[in-house]
C-alpha cells in the first residue's frame, strides 16, 4: 500500500468512526425519549488489491444498523390513556396539517404517551394523532375510521329487558299470618294463578289496594331492585311471593306446591296500592325442584326464563321484562329460613351517564367509565405490523414510514398486547453506549495517528528528494 493509500484509508477510518460517534451521541441524547430505538453502527472493509500471495487491507465504510424491532422496557406512568405495545407492532398515527385536516399519510410509532388535547383527540408527545376506529358507546358498532376523538361522550340510558334472579323459597313461609298460627295458602281467586299449564301469562290477576292488607298478611318479601324505563328513567320495582297452593301428593290428581310472584303497581304507596300478579304459576315437586310452567321458555341447557308482561310502576311503563331463572336458579329446598333467600339478582338496564374516565384494554380498545358506573367501548387503536420492521424509514418524532424494504402494513396485534397506563421507554443503554464511545474515540485517535505518521513519511520522502 502506498503512503497516499494509507492516508486515504486513515481518512475513511476517521470518517467511519465519526459516523459511529454521531450515532452514539444520538443514542445517548435519546436515552429518555419514549419509544426511541437506538441506531448501531456496522463497519465493512473495502479490499483495494488482492492476489494469491498478497492482500492489502483497504478503506472502511460505516453503515447504520437499526433496532426498530427491538423491544424497549415498559414503564408505568399512571396516565390511563398512555399505551405501550408489548411485542411486535406499531401504533398508527398521522400529523395534523391544519384545522381539522390531517396529512393523509400514515406513520407508525412505538411512542404511546397519548393524552387528550383540547379538541378530544388522542395525541402523543411528538404531535402524532392516534388513528383507528371510533365506536358507538351504546351499540359498540364502528361509527367512523380515522383520528380517534373522545369529546362530550355520554352513554344513553338503556331500558330494562331482563332480570337475572335466583332464590330458594321456604317450604313454610314466615308470613305475619303464620306467626299467628295461620299457615294456609293465599287463596283470593281474583288474584292468584294455580294452573301451571297456561300457555301465556294471565294478565287479569291482581290484588287491589282494598285487598292489600290481606295479601301482605299472607306473603313474604321477594326481590326489590331498580329497573329503567325507555330513556333510562329509574323505576322502583318491589315484589312479594305468596304461596297459593300446598303440596298434596296423595290427592287425585296430586298437587304440587305453587307460588305466585307479585309486584307493586306504585312505589310510593306500595303497601296500600295494587299488587300485580306476574301471571304464572311457580310450582315445585316434592324434592323442591322448580317445575317450569307452560308459559316459560326452556333453553337447550335447561335454563328457564319467563316473561313478566307490560310492567308499569306509577304509570311509568318498563314494558315486557324477562325473568331469567337460569338452570336450577329457583328452588324450594327445606331450610331453617322462613324467608326467600336471594342468591342472584341483577338487571340489564341503566340510567344515562357522563364520561368519568378512560382505560385501555390489552386489545387496544379504549374504554370509558361513566357516572352511572357502566363501562362502554369508545374506540379501537389502529395497530400495524410489518414483515421487516427494520426496513422502515425513520421520521421525526419517533415515527416511521413504510418502505419497499419494510413491506406493506399488516393490521392487527399479531400476538402482541397493549399495556394501558404505560409507555415504552427508549431501548438505548447508557452503559453500553459509553463503552462504545470509549472504543470509538480510541479508534478515531488511532486513525489520526496513522494519518500523522503517513504525513511524516511523506515529508521525509520529499526531504530526501531535495
Amino acid at each position: 500500500m502506498s503512503i497516499s493509500s494509507a492516508l486515504q484509508t486513515a481518512f475513511s477510518g476517521m470518517k467511519a468512526q465519526s459516523y459511529a460517534i454521531a450515532n452514539i451521541s444520538g443514542n445517548i441524547a435519546n436515552a429518555q425519549t419514549p419509544g426511541y430505538k437506538y441506531v448501531d453502527t456496522n463497519f465493512a472493509d473495502l479490499i483495494t488489491a488482492q492476489s494469491t500471495k498478497q492482500a492489502v487491507a483497504g478503506s472502511v465504510i460505516a453503515e447504520a444498523r437499526f433496532t426498530t424491532a427491538q423491544q424497549g422496557p415498559l414503564r408505568a406512568t399512571g396516565i390511563s390513556t398512555n399505551m405501550a405495545i408489548n411485542g411486535p407492532g406499531f401504533l398508527v398515527v398521522q400529523q395534523k396539517t391544519g384545522e381539522a385536516k390531517f396529512s393523509g399519510v400514515s406513520l407508525y410509532t412505538r411512542r404511546g404517551d397519548f393524552t387528550l388535547n383540547k379538541d378530544g383527540y388522542l395525541v402523543n408527545g411528538a404531535d402524532g394523532y392516534l388513528f383507528g376506529n371510533n365506536l358507538d358507546p351504546a351499540t359498540g358498532s364502528v361509527t367512523s375510521s380515522g383520528p380517534i376523538k373522545i369529546a362530550n361522550v355520554s352513554l344513553p340510558g338503556r331500558q330494562t329487558t331482563r332480570i337475572d334472579y335466583g332464590a330458594n323459597l321456604p317450604k313454610m313461609p314466615g308470613t305475619p299470618a303464620a306467626a299467628s298460627g295461620d299457615t294456609s295458602p293465599y287463596t283470593l281467586p281474583s288474584a292468584v294463578v294455580t294452573d301451571p299449564t297456561l300457555p301465556a301469562p294471565d294478565l287479569t290477576k291482581k290484588v287491589t289496594a282494598a285487598q292489600a292488607p290481606g295479601f301482605l298478611d299472607k306473603s313474604i318479601m321477594g326481590p326489590s331492585l331498580m329497573l329503567y324505563a325507555a330513556g333510562g328513567g329509574p323505576v322502583s320495582f318491589s315484589t312479594r311471593w305468596a304461596k297459593v297452593q300446598d303440596a298434596a301428593p296423595a290427592a287425585t290428581p296430586p298437587k304440587t306446591a305453587v307460588w305466585n310472584l307479585f309486584y307493586a303497581a306504585s312505589a310510593t304507596t306500595a303497601k296500600a296500592g295494587d299488587w300485580i300478579n306476574a301471571g304464572a304459576a311457580f310450582s315445585f315437586d316434592t324434592s323442591g325442584k322448580f317445575v317450569p310452567p307452560a308459559s316459560a321458555t326452556v333453553g337447550s341447557d335447561g335454563a328457564v326464563a319467563l316473561k313478566i308482561p307490560q310492567v308499569a310502576v306509577d304509570g311509568v311503563s318498563v314494558g315486557d321484562v324477562t325473568l331469567n331463572l337460569g338452570l336450577g336458579g329457583l328452588t324450594q329446598f327445606a331450610t331453617s329460613s322462613t324467608a326467600a333467600a336471594t342468591n342472584t339478582l341483577a338487571q340489564d338496564g341503566f340510567a344515562a351517564g357522563t364520561l368519568k374516565g378512560l382505560s385501555v384494554t390489552g386489545e387496544g380498545t379504549i374504554v370509558g367509565t361513566f357516572s352511572n358506573d357502566m363501562t362502554a367501548s369508545l374506540a379501537v387503536a389502529g395497530i400495524a405490523n410489518f414483515a421487516n420492521p427494520n426496513g422502515l424509514k425513520a421520521a421525526s418524532g419517533g415515527s416511521y414510514e413504510q418502505t419497499r424494504d419494510s413491506g406493506p402494513p399488516i393490521a392487527g396485534l399479531n400476538a402482541a398486547t397493549i399495556v394501558g397506563g404505560n409507555v415504552e421507554a427508549s431501548n438505548s443503554d447508557i452503559a453500553g453506549e459509553f463503552s462504545k464511545l470509549i472504543a470509538t474515540q480510541q479508534a478515531y485517535s488511532a486513525n489520526v495517528k496513522v494519518m500523522t505518521s503517513s504525513q511524516q513519511m511523506m515529508s521525509d520522502l520529499l526531504n530526501a528528494i531535495r
